[in-house]
């Protein structure tokens, strides 16, 4: 019984202890499902705090964008303080601040109409383009200056690019119109005043005057390429520099010392200084076609000589000289007509250029040019070729007198040494034959 009750015992004391390892099992087993929860709510937390707070920097960042994406930017600029408008940015330039620098693109048409105390402006085009908006893209009002800048461009598309009553400075920039590019205007109490020294400009009609203009006032351009025309009639338009796509109309315009050059790589016009050239410096004349007497033209031809200007300048030879050359020319036809001899001559002939000039009768005069400037000319060299004297013919016969019957001519000496040697043997034969004969009838 003991044995049993023990045995029972111990079964019953075994199952305990398997109890007791299984409930720890089971309890680890828990433990460490309930340990990776904690471990994946915690990831899973990491990660949405890390969504939301990239969420929330990304909303950060791009809430000024969405909320100030549709505000107007600034256009201008004087001095450190930015503008709405080009126009607003010239009210407040001053004595010490009076430059408008671009800085972005702007439709708009300005005035310059600065504070009281400011009389002119700078506009710095900074790159970028100011365009017409309904009028005139920039007025230039009387007793106002204003100086434009920089690269960029003024459009002004079925409007002028610039109107001026004032005065105007233009140093660089691209200005363009479907009209006329430019107007200025002189009345009886205001007159514009306008120096161009660089730029692009491109229309129809380049410079014209206002409606009311009873002239054009005073405008020189002294460089700048212009693409377009330029009408006549505009009496104070000086072209002293620069580049032309046409040529018409420009002859009144142009400086006494300016002419034009075509450039051949654009078809391009260059103004630069009056310059006279010669592809022949030097030619040659000699008996046949070229032996005749030469004009002023015919000996432009001759030499090639030519001015590089289209103004109303023409060249012209000297008289006296010219003159000499034509009297050498003279005696060297009277030589060849004569069948004399004639010694080579050379004769330079100067060659300026005169600027035609109306005279009090209305005729043309032409006039030398006095400045000191302005006296250019060359000088071509003219040759003539020495002529020799011909040989004569032979002389006629007198008329009237017989003529001397001629000697027979003597035969050579060597030919009457052979004539006389075949004689001699001639002889000796003879004499021969005539022994042997003798001496047969006296044997006989």
């Amino acid at each position: 019984m003991v044995y049993t009750h023990f045995g029972a015992f111990e079964i019953v004391n075994h199952r305990s202890i398997q109890g007791t390892i299984m409930y720890k099992h089971e309890k680890q087993a828990v433990e460490r499902l309930q340990s990776n929860h904690i471990h994946m709510l915690s990831m899973l937390s990491t990660a949405i705090i890390a969504s939301f707070l990239i969420i929330s920097l990304s909303g950060t960042m791009l809430f000024p964008m969405m909320a100030f994406a549709d505000e107007p930017q600034p256009v201008a600029q004087v001095g450190n303080t930015t503008y709405m408008s080009v126009q607003d940015a010239i009210g407040h330039t001053s004595i010490k601040n009076n430059t408008v620098t671009l800085l972005t693109d702007a439709t708009e048409s300005i005035t310059v109409t600065p504070s009281k105390v400011v009389r002119g402006i700078t506009l710095e085009l900074n790159g970028h383009a100011l365009n017409a908006s309904n009028t005139t893209a920039i007025t230039v009002p009387a007793n106002m200056q204003l100086t434009i800048t920089g690269s960029g461009t003024v459009a002004g598309g079925d409007n002028p690019a610039i109107d001026c009553r004032g005065a105007l400075q233009i140093q660089g920039g691209n200005f363009t119109s479907n009209t006329t590019l430019m107007r200025f205007a002189e009345t009886n109490g205001t007159s514009a005043k306008a120096s161009i020294s660089a730029g692009t400009f491109t229309a129809p009609t380049l410079i014209g005057m206002l409606d009311d203009a009873e002239h054009l006032g005073y405008v020189s351009i002294r460089g700048g390429e212009y693409h377009g025309a330029i009408p006549a009639g505009l009496d104070t338009l000086v072209l002293m520099g620069g580049s032309f796509s046409t040529t018409e109309n420009l002859t009144p315009y142009l400086a006494d010392m300016a002419g034009l050059i075509p450039n051949g790589d654009d078809g391009m016009f260059n103004i630069s200084e009056l310059a006279i050239s010669s592809d022949y410096p030097t030619v040659e004349l000699e008996q046949g076609s070229t032996l005749q007497k030469l004009t002023n033209d015919s000996l432009l031809d001759l030499t090639r000589t030519k001015l590089n200007g289209i103004s109303d300048y023409r060249l012209v030879a000297d008289a006296e000289q010219l003159q000499a050359l034509n009297k050498q020319i003279e005696l060297a036809l009277q030589a060849v007509a004569k069948r004399k001899a004639f010694d080579a001559v050379s004769q330079t002939v100067t060659i300026t250029a005169t600027r035609d000039a109306e005279t009090v009768d209305g005729g043309a005069d032409p006039q030398f040019r006095t400045s000191g400037h302005d006296e250019i000319s060359t000088q071509v060299t003219v040759n003539i070729k020495s002529i020799a004297k011909p040989e004569g013919p032979d002389k006629p016969n007198e008329p009237g007198k017989p003529a001397e019957p001629k000697q027979p001519d003597m035969p050579r000496t060597g030919s009457a040494i052979q004539a006389f040697a075949v004689a001699s043997l001639l002889l000796l034969v003879a004499a021969a034959v005539c022994a042997f004969i003798t001496n047969r009838l006296r044997s006989s």
